[in-house]
Parts: C-alpha cells; sequence; structure tokens
C-alpha cells in the first residue's frame, strides 16, 4: 500500500476496544493515516469506532480496516508488509482478568504469543526492507500482582494471574527484541483507566451501566465481588497520548502510567450511587462470590515518576471526576 504523503502510517490492533478507539481518535487529529486489524465476527464490534467510519471510495480516508487475528502470524505479517506502517500499537488481548482463569490457554496464545509474532514479523520487516518500525505493547499494572505499591519500572513483576503472566511474557519478549534486535519497542505499563467506553463486564463499567438500569426501574440489584480491591484508576483518552508520547521520544524504554491515587472498588460505588442520586448504595449491591479471583491482586497504585520526569506527561482528570463522566454516559445511554 503506498503511504499517504506527509502522513504518518500507523496500524492499532485492538482498535475496536476502548484504547483502541480512543487512541484511532488520538491519531487521526495528529493527520496520521490509521489502519485497524479487526477479528471477524458473525456481529459487529465496531460501535466504538464508527464516528470514524468514512466512505470507501473517498479520496484521503484516514482509517482502513483489515481482517486479521493474533494467533495467525501469517495475516498479521501480510498487513504489515502491505500497509508499511511507521508504528504499530498493540492493545488486542484477551484482557478480562477473572475469564483468563476460564480460559488461561487463549489468554496466553493471545495476549503473550500474540505480541510476539508481531515482533516477529517487524524484525523480519526491517531486515528484507531497512525501513524501521516502532512498537508499542499495552503492558499491564496486572504484571505487578502481588507486589507491595507504589509499583514503577523497578518493581518486581508477580503476576496473580493467566492474564498477568501472558502480559508479563509480551513484555519481556518486547525488553528482548529492544536489547538483541535495535527494534524500537516500548512497553507501557499502564495502570487502570477506564471511561464509558469501557466493556461492560469490567467492574467500573459494571458499576455505572448497573446504576443506570436501577435508576431507569430496569433492574433492582447490582451484583459485586471483591469490594476491598483497592485500584488506581485514570481516564482512559490521556493514557493513549501517553502511550503515543512514549513513541515519540529519541530511545525506546518503558514507562509506568498511573494516577498515584488508589481507590476501592467500595469507594467507586460509594461515589457512583451519590452521582446518581439513588441514595444508599447497601439497598442494591449484593456479593457474589462467582466474581471472585482465584489469587487476588489487593493494591496497585502507580509511581509515574519517571513518565513525569522524561515524558512531560501526568494525569489531568480527578477520580470522582472519573466517576461522574461515567455515570452520566450510562445514564444518559439508558434513557435513549
Amino acid at each position: 500500500m503506498k503511504k499517504t504523503k506527509n502522513k504518518k502510517v500507523a496500524i492499532i490492533t485492538g482498535i475496536t476496544g476502548q484504547d483502541g478507539s480512543y487512541l484511532a481518535d488520538f491519531l487521526i487529529k495528529k493527520n496520521y493515516e490509521v489502519h485497524g486489524i479487526v477479528r471477524r465476527a458473525s456481529t459487529l464490534n465496531t460501535a466504538r469506532i464508527s464516528h470514524l467510519y468514512e466512505d470507501q471510495h473517498k479520496k484521503n480516508k484516514k482509517l482502513f480496516l483489515h481482517y486479521g487475528d493474533l494467533a495467525d502470524a501469517g495475516t498479521i505479517r501480510k498487513i504489515i508488509y502491505k500497509v508499511r506502517p511507521d508504528e504499530i500499537y498493540n492493545f488486542a488481548a484477551q484482557s478480562h482478568v477473572k475469564v483468563s482463569f476460564e480460559i488461561p490457554e487463549y489468554t496466553a496464545d493471545i495476549t503473550g504469543i500474540g505480541a510476539l509474532r508481531i515482533l516477529e514479523a517487524i524484525r523480519d520487516f526491517q531486515v528484507e526492507t531497512g525501513r524501521k518500525i516502532k512498537f508499542y505493547q499495552a503492558s499491564s499494572s496486572e504484571m505487578f500482582g502481588s507486589s507491595l505499591p507504589p509499583q514503577n519500572e523497578k518493581t518486581p513483576l508477580r503476576p496473580q494471574s493467566p492474564y498477568g503472566a501472558a502480559k508479563v511474557f509480551a513484555y519481556d519478549m518486547a525488553n528482548l527484541y529492544r536489547e538483541a534486535y535495535g527494534i524500537f519497542a516500548v512497553n507501557g505499563i499502564l495502570f487502570n483507566h477506564e471511561s464509558p467506553r469501557r466493556g461492560e463486564t469490567f467492574v467500573t463499567r459494571k458499576i455505572t451501566k448497573g446504576i443506570a438500569k436501577i435508576k431507569a426501574g430496569l433492574d433492582t440489584k447490582l451484583y459485586l465481588g471483591n469490594l476491598k480491591a483497592r485500584r488506581d484508576w485514570g481516564y482512559a483518552p490521556e493514557y493513549v497520548e501517553a502511550a503515543w508520547i512514549m513513541m515519540q521520544q529519541p530511545k525506546p524504554d518503558n514507562y509506568v502510567i498511573g494516577t498515584g491515587e488508589a481507590h476501592s472498588v467500595k469507594e467507586f460505588v460509594e461515589l457512583a450511587f451519590r452521582e446518581a442520586g439513588l441514595g444508599n448504595w447497601k439497598k442494591y449491591v449484593e456479593i457474589d462470590p462467582q466474581y471472585y479471583r482465584p489469587a487476588e491482586v489487593h493494591n496497585l497504585v502507580a509511581d509515574i515518576s519517571k513518565a513525569k520526569k522524561n515524558l512531560g506527561w501526568k494525569p489531568k482528570t480527578k477520580f470522582k471526576d472519573l466517576v461522574k463522566i461515567m455515570v452520566r454516559a450510562d445514564i444518559s445511554e439508558v434513557k435513549k
């Protein structure tokens, strides 16, 4: 594929997810030509990027979609050779921690080995063409697992789930290919980041969506698991901007991205119910043990000193404002 003049070209895996869709928004505003890889399914899963669709026959299009899967090395390689990107952002994963205990092999294949398949394709492409491709690996705070907070780039990785372990493998491969083959590979170790585009099975969105249904009279109860777990929650659009900034640095490196504050699931629940004007949350919330994890991660808090110093990045949206954004968005959506 011929590169559009004066435009950088980026490939985003997982473009239909929360992070991929926000990054697509961001890069298009930066005048990138964006290519997204989507899995073929019997139902469309492109709601988060539908606002970016353009007529396929229009000149100077900015968004192109390709069918592919991180389990299929041949197709990934074919897309890279066709598109000839400047940058690749790998956001594709089986990213639900609880589900990773139920399908650990699939999680390891997509979340872990999937990143390796991309890195191998980049290595071959660079050897054959002499052109460099920058690679961003979406690493996760779940890699830290049982390590005590606050966690930074030097904190030991002690994952407590198949998802966390798969992310550690991908993280290590990105580091290895950077050191062994000189590939510009960065790891963005992103702590929990939320938004109205968050998947509905993740606890924050499950809470705000459930509250919206209760407020509308469509439901009476919200079933949750461990309310004591503490997480560092930030606003997703700010985190994808941090990912882009990492890719513009002179040298590739690893960066922790978060807010530096931890809040419990219980705090999120309390704030969300208060924002919705529903009063005492205990009337509506039931604890269901099926939502407990076999191995729990109790406390994740980011130390973002390095990102502040080297990238000039810091979070803007406060925890209470994040909760407000999500609750209001879901109430508005349910009303429709």
